[in-house]
């Protein structure tokens, strides 16, 4: 055996959605990150060991940017066929271009040291390489869903639900329980050109009519989400136990759609089953605030507000698939979209532990709404870029100033709701021969320039001046109907991509008053959110769009010059 120490500033527990972007967000702004990840694969709940969708904020206009989108965008330019294994790759290759990021993958975490307080360093465990890693940090950010550092720490949590009359909420039942929403193991299929056979393994449930399952949702492009357990049971402890119970019911409820009447799958076959279970709910951090239903209701219009979310308050029941008196869930409506502030990612009693995902500071009620992957992914990016404003600004996290910290997630692409974001001196000087880009929004139909062949976006300055950044936001269909993978594979599939709105090839020219030209000529473009460094001395700075991905219209939300 093997020990590797590390010292660093931030330590991310947890490579799900939430964790790989807080990691990102840190080490795009200057500090040093170590991601603990305890599965050979990032994404948690949307990686191909699980295979869950990514869902986000329902409503017009409410997708989620910054690096959520951004991934996306590479996936469909890297996978247009969309296959698990290369998701994955993308997840991977995200983590891994980032020269501030260690990255450890199967490793778990397994101790905490602690001197009073504060967390001094943890320790993992990474069975492939026989190696412990010890790991200090200024912080430590819990993003592994599941609080591993609660226990470990002694940190504040809540498990299952509390009663209404803990936080005056509705949703609740009448006397808090230990119960929660449970757990998934997805299974994917393919259509062939011929009639396919299948034979259940014997240990399989039989279900040999409609009336035997229920909730009888046959379904093929709903992903069988329905099928659930463990909300009764303990959603940590038995997991594997969940495991079992739920592969028995997915290869019934096969074998029955197959086997057993005419659902309208013969020519299709079992191509995956999940074998980790996808969960929803297990240990929740008590943090410096504690957001509720009454929040959500009131479109959680917080002073410390730093992302958003929109999914309604989705509460599954605890007894999942032998839930009988109906449809296994309830979508109680939520505000599109709601806020969340950054005092809910603090730990109220740990000095330098902060969480984001599906473990922050909420109650049940308010946590059936918030625990969305995509959700998820933009509290990880303003986790992220809290802690790195905080150790710039030598203070604790929630110290920071928090309009510089929303101003800074606004530049990189994070929509805040109610706040507009801030321009640059020189853009607001300079004369623009298209007002619509420099109006600090960047979606939203109204605040899209659209433009013709031919058509230019102009700047121009009193005199020469020294340029130093670009930055364009591009039009990427922000209300796209399709996921960012799929759940079954047709015959003939729609071949999803990159939407036909963005520009594939733009030029940017800056002139000075000799008449000079510099020149940025990029011809594959698949992005969103485009940063240009330049060190240019010029007097005109020209945007000429040549080409997009499919849609005739140039559109183009923002232009600026820094």
């Amino acid at each position: 055996m093997r020990t590797l120490t590390y010292q660093t500033e931030l330590c991310v527990v947890g490579g799900g959605m939430s964790g790989l972007c807080c990691a990102i967000a840190a080490a795009r702004h200057g500090r040093k990150v170590v991601l603990v990840q305890d599965r050979p694969v990032l994404g948690g709940n949307a990686s191909g060991e699980i295979r869950m969708w990514i869902g986000g904020a329902h409503g017009k206009d409410n997708r989620e940017g910054g690096i959520c989108e951004e991934i996306f965008l590479e996936n469909f330019y890297q996978n247009p066929a969309l296959k698990y294994p290369l998701w994955d790759s993308v997840l991977y290759e995200k983590a891994k271009a980032e020269e501030n990021l260690t990255l450890l993958l199967s490793t778990s975490c397994l101790d905490a040291t602690m001197d009073g307080d504060r967390i001094v360093s943890i320790k993992a465990w990474q069975s492939n390489a026989e190696t412990f890693h010890v790991i200090s940090a200024a912080y430590f950010a819990d993003c592994s869903g599941d609080s591993i550092l609660a226990p470990l720490s002694g940190a504040h949590y809540r498990y299952g639900r509390e009663s209404k009359a803990d936080f005056n909420e509705r949703i609740p039942p009448d006397v808090a329980d230990q119960k929660t929403m449970g757990m998934s193991c997805l299974f994917q299929i393919r259509e062939t050109d011929h009639p396919v056979t299948f034979t259940p393994p014997a240990w399989a449930y039989t279900y040999e009519t409609d009336e035997d399952l229920p909730y009888k949702d046959h379904d093929k492009t709903n992903n069988f989400w329905w099928i659930e357990l463990g909300g009764e049971w303990d959603c940590i402890h038995d997991t594997d136990r969940c495991r079992d119970e739920l592969l028995k019911i997915c290869y019934g409820v096969w074998d029955h759609m197959k086997n057993r009447g005419d659902h309208g799958v013969d020519n299709w076959e079992l191509e995956w089953i999940g074998f980790l279970p996808g969960k929803r709910e297990s240990r929740r951090y008590v943090g410096k605030y504690t957001v509720t239903q009454n929040d959500v209701e009131a479109e959680g219009r917080f002073d410390d507000i730093v992302a958003y979310a929109g999914w309604s308050m989705d509460d599954h029941f605890p007894e999942g698939f032998y839930y009988t008196k109906g449809h296994p869930t309830i979508y109680h409506p939520a505000p599109q979209p709601w806020g969340l502030p950054l005092r809910c990612m603090i730990s109220e009693n740990i000095e330098n532990l902060v969480f984001a995902g599906r473990n922050i500071s909420v109650t049940h009620a308010a946590l059936s709404s918030s625990r969305v992957m995509a959700t998820c992914a933009i509290l990880g990016q303003a986790l992220g870029t809290a802690v790195a404003q905080a150790l710039e600004e030598g203070c604790r996290v929630e110290d920071v100033d928090i309009r510089r910290l929303q101003q800074t997630l606004m530049e990189d692409d994070c929509y805040i709701p109610w706040h507009q974001r801030a321009l640059p001196a020189l853009t607001l000087q300079a004369a623009c021969s298209a007002e619509t880009v420099r109006n600090g929004i960047d979606r939203g139909e109204e605040n899209c320039w659209v433009g013709n062949k031919g058509d230019v976006i102009e700047y121009t300055l009193e005199k020469d001046t020294p340029i130093h950044g670009i930055r364009l936001i591009f039009d990427n269909n922000m209300n796209r109907k399709y996921h960012n993978m799929p759940c079954c594979y047709p015959l003939v599939e729609k071949r999803f991509k990159l939407p036909d709105t963005l520009i594939r090839e733009y030029r940017i020219e800056g002139i000075d008053t000799a008449g000079n030209v510099h020149t940025l000529h990029v011809k594959d473009n698949h992005l969103r959110f485009v940063r240009h460094q330049v060190d240019w001395q010029v007097k005109t700075v020209r945007f000429i769009p040549l080409a997009t991905h499919g849609c005739e219209q140039f559109r183009l939300f923002d232009f600026e010059i820094q």
